[in-house]
């Protein structure tokens, strides 16, 4: 009877597992087969091309890349100054929450929660347009103030990805922050009230201790998300080209490689590589903050 149970148990995973084959290990599968190959032309380049097996060649130049080993360093530096501010700010909004009244919350969470709930896409385009010196109000209202911004600048590019990629993350690590404050037993909050603490010092002392595992899973994802980045940098291309190049971001790169270029193998080559960076920089990172919360 218990190994029937079984059975039927496991058998009631057998559709994820099946999308979890078809969908993630078989193209990773076929991502690294076709990484191992090149196209080469036969002759002056006039004959047809032909695959050769070329082993970890592609790999060895996504290495000696300098292009796309700039493109990580640029990315990995402006997630060192944006995951942490998107992240305090979202902190910040929990707490709020957390002190408001159930009722007020839940109407709070929702307005914050907006920002997310629109595709990536469309609110890059929104914040390319309000950056626009053309159409977009902030120009005219930052004249207004004295101050001539111009959003499309090279020295105010990661700045306006960045509070747009600020603005649209809010709130989704809010709400985990917020899940993992309402699990913190209020028994805490009034025996230090009648201690004397007050809430600043409740919330330094009890609450943000309580949600680091929240903090620790909201910064890993904005890690993978970051290493990732590729709609707002592409949107801010076909604006301003002179300054976001085609090998702006690393994806960027491996984008123009596969459908510009054609160079599909290497594009693979490359991807595979991001995907290691992307795992060794995670587990560096929980390694790191687990040994702090301990």
């Amino acid at each position: 009877m218990i190994r029937s149970m079984r059975w039927k148990g496991a058998a009631f995973t057998v559709p994820f597992q099946l999308g979890f084959v078809f969908l993630y290990l078989l193209p990773i599968g076929y991502a690294v087969h076709e990484s191992l190959f090149t196209e080469r032309q036969s002759g002056l380049g006039l004959g047809g091309a032909t695959t050769e097996f070329v082993g970890l060649d592609n790999y060895t130049q996504g290495l000696t890349d300098s292009a796309f080993m700039n493109s990580i360093l640029r990315v990995v530096l402006f997630a060192c100054v944006q995951i942490p501010m998107m992240l305090l700010i979202s902190l910040l909004l929990a707490l709020f929450l957390d002190a408001l009244t159930s009722r007020a919350a839940s109407r709070f969470r929702i307005v914050l929660l907006v920002p997310y709930m629109i595709p990536g896409v469309v609110a890059a385009i929104v914040w390319v347009n309000l950056y626009s010196p053309d159409v977009g109000p902030l120009t005219s209202i930052g004249k207004s103030l004295g101050l001539d911004w111009n959003f499309f600048a090279p020295s105010m590019v990661w700045p306006a990805i960045g509070n747009l990629l600020t603005w649209h993350g809010i709130g989704y690590n809010m709400v985990i922050i917020y899940s993992a404050l309402q699990g913190v037993p209020r028994e805490l909050f009034e025996a230090a009230r009648l201690d004397g603490a007050s809430e600043l010092r409740i919330a330094r002392s009890i609450k943000i201790p309580f949600v680091r595992g929240a903090l620790v899973l909201t910064g890993l994802l904005s890690i993978i998300q970051m290493l990732q980045i590729f709609n707002e940098p592409a949107l801010f291309r076909n604006i301003t080209p002179q300054t976001v190049s085609d090998s702006f971001t690393p994806i960027m790169i491996i984008y123009n490689q596969a459908f510009n270029a054609g160079n599909y193998h290497y594009a693979a080559a490359l991807s595979v590589l991001l995907a290691l960076i992307l795992g060794v920089a995670s587990f560096l990172f929980y390694r790191l903050t687990s040994k702090e919360a301990d």
